[in-house]
């Protein structure tokens, strides 16, 4: 083991033992802890990579590519300079973080969702956060404007809210399209902080998801076919298409809709009745 090596390692393991789960959004485990800090397993869960691969880390035994330094880093809450001492460590060139600007919905695809009072619509943004939507969407999945920005997610509700197992009678062929689309998202932008808060949730949450991630499956979110069991309109089969922002391409706007005179046609001309006139309990459902 090369000194650098070996002063990785026990820099990483350092960081790892002044964490604790609930600092890195983990939620904390019953009973008393047997070691001090974070375990190398769930460093490695919230980085996306093997146990194996971490561990080797810090024993010194396995080189780090800059992607996985720069996820580490975000896992282990490190300050810039610290950032910089594991680069240098590992010999490889740091570049500068990159600043996100937080996401909000494009001003055309808002007057959109406004004009769509008939069809469901809702605009999605970088790793599949729910940026806008309108009265059919709220009325059709739930009402977004009562759930925690920070769980505003298109993901993270199907597998966190109980509510969309029981409207997608197929969850989990959705489930695993919705995987897949992450998967796709973390190939784009791999040093995403947020997406990778995301998965670690997700991956100690959800036993289903967590295999799934690991299956490595990708798909590209463009069209397709949702089959739902809603408690108003009844059993829909809905079309939906996604189209592209021209002046930001991380935004889509997503509708559905179905055949005009099909039972699933008439289910949204029925919800969209209700929205119309919810009486006074104004909740979607």
């Amino acid at each position: 083991m090369s000194g650098n090596a070996n002063e990785l390692g026990d820099f990483l393991k350092a960081r790892r033992m002044e964490l604790s789960p609930a600092m890195v959004g983990l939620p904390e485990p019953g009973g008393r802890r047997r070691v001090k800090g974070l375990r190398r397993e769930e460093v490695a869960m919230l980085a996306s990579i093997s146990t194996d691969h971490y561990i080797r880390l810090e024993q010194g035994r396995r080189q780090a590519s800059e992607p996985v330094l720069d996820t580490i880093a975000r896992v282990l809450l490190l300050s810039d300079d610290e950032r910089a001492y594991i680069f240098e460590l590992s010999g490889k060139e740091a570049a500068r973080p990159r600043r996100r600007v937080r996401q909000k919905v494009q001003p055309q695809l808002r007057r959109l969702l406004d004009d769509l009072t008939a069809t469901p619509a809702v605009v999605l943004g970088r790793r599949t956060d729910i940026l806008g939507w309108n009265p059919m969407a709220a009325a059709l999945f739930t009402d977004f404007a009562r759930t925690p920005e920070r769980k505003r997610n298109f993901v993270w509700l199907v597998f966190g809210d109980p509510a969309f197992r029981t409207l997608y009678p197929q969850w989990e062929y959705v489930a695993r399209s919705c995987v897949a689309q992450l998967r796709m998202e973390a190939a784009r932008d791999p040093a995403d902080p947020r997406l990778a808060d995301l998965v670690g949730e997700l991956s100690v949450r959800d036993e289903d998801f967590r295999r799934w991630w690991g299956g490595h499956h990708v798909a590209v979110r463009d069209v397709g076919t949702k089959v739902l069991h809603h408690p108003i309109a009844g059993d829909l089969t809905l079309d939906w298409s996604a189209l592209t922002c021209a002046t930001d391409p991380d935004q889509q706007l997503v509708t559905l809709t179905a055949e005009p005179g099909s039972p699933s046609h008439d289910g949204l001309r029925i919800l969209a009745s209700w929205v119309t006139d919810p009486g006074p309990d104004r909740r979607p459902y």
